[in-house]
């Protein structure tokens, strides 16, 4: 397996750091009372989004969770109609009805963002069954966390997309905890991986906060799908540096020692940032200055969401699949 050019790592470490920049703005924003609805932070898990949307081509499918600002971005959601979103202004990706939770654009292949637990597996999979319907070279890929996968839901989908081996990629970012929840509490297994022989598809797991072994492990996972091999259960092991929602400060159920210790070794950014510069000749000033124009990119995204327009209360009934029932 052939290892990403400079090019392709430097587009890597781009998408990351563009997740990074948006889900901090975000959070302050949120804090600050500018932002409605709910907030779930993605800080610390970029490398499992961008490491297999890397390999996803502008019409293969992703279907993602509550914490899902990383797919649509890794997927190539632009920031400045995500932001619009989360201020629930026209202009957003939803138009300001999806929020945080719910974004979706079909024109990327973005399924949806969804606020129920496991509720993206079994789209995936009927994306990827349209995708084999039709004879297309398309698949589908679905994000879910470790918790998703003791939902009836987990299992009744992977034993179909099985069965009619369809090219979906099944990913779990197994973050550890299920809102508060460590997994050793809910599941007596530690590797999700290990229940893909159940329905005699490969499982792998791959340290999920290392760009470049996600990366290597999606190229497996989405070149089996794309020839007509059927699905893989990749189990990412990431953690998220932040409280399951904004409103969690996340130390009552893990050590504050054990998410410092994460974050100094783990962090996908600044590991990635060391392979550029200790093997692909990248200097700290090149990265910086990628930052800084990056970070001026989400300012203009800023000052388009909040000078965007609120929607209007006729807007309501617009863009809903049912209507309302006349007497």
């Amino acid at each position: 397996m052939s290892k990403p050019t400079k090019e392709q790592m430097l587009f890597m470490y781009r998408k990351m750091v563009e997740i990074r920049q948006f889900e901090e703005a975000a959070g302050t924003l949120y804090q600050s009372g500018q932002l409605p609805g709910f907030l779930h932070l993605y800080i610390g898990e970029e490398a499992t989004a961008v490491g297999v949307c890397t390999h996803l081509e502008d019409d293969d499918y992703i279907t993602s969770t509550h914490r899902g600002h990383g797919h649509l971005i890794a997927k190539g959601g632009k920031r400045d109609r995500m932001m619009a979103e989360l201020f629930a202004r026209t202009t957003g990706y939803c138009k300001g009805k999806g929020g945080s939770m719910h974004i979706a654009d079909k024109e990327t292949g973005i399924l949806g963002a969804n606020g129920v637990v496991g509720a993206g597996i079994p789209l995936a999979a009927g994306a990827a069954l349209s995708a084999k319907y039709r004879g297309t070279q398309q698949i589908a890929v679905s994000f879910f966390g470790d918790g998703a996968t003791n939902q009836g839901v987990f299992h009744e989908t992977l034993n179909l997309a099985a069965v009619w081996e369809l090219p979906v990629v099944f990913v779990c970012e197994n973050n550890r905890f299920g809102m508060g929840t460590p997994q050793r509490e809910h599941q007596l297994i530690e590797d999700i991986a290990v229940r893909a022989p159940a329905y005699d598809i490969p499982g792998v797991t791959v340290d999920g906060n290392d760009v470049l072994k996600v990366y290597a492990a999606a190229d497996e996972a989405v070149t089996r799908a794309r020839e007509g091999g059927g699905p893989t259960l990749l189990n990412c092991d990431t953690y998220r540096f932040r409280g399951h929602h904004i409103g969690d400060p996340g130390t009552s159920y893990r050590d504050r020692e054990e998410v410092q210790e994460q974050e100094r070794q783990r962090d996908p950014i600044r590991r990635l940032a060391q392979v550029l510069i200790d093997e692909e000749e990248v200097t700290q000033e090149e990265l910086d200055a990628l930052e800084t124009e990056l970070a001026d990119e989400l300012e203009e995204a800023l000052e388009f969401a909040k000078n965007s327009p609120d929607p209007l209360p006729e807007d309501a009934l617009e863009d809903v699949y049912a209507g309302s029932i006349q007497p």
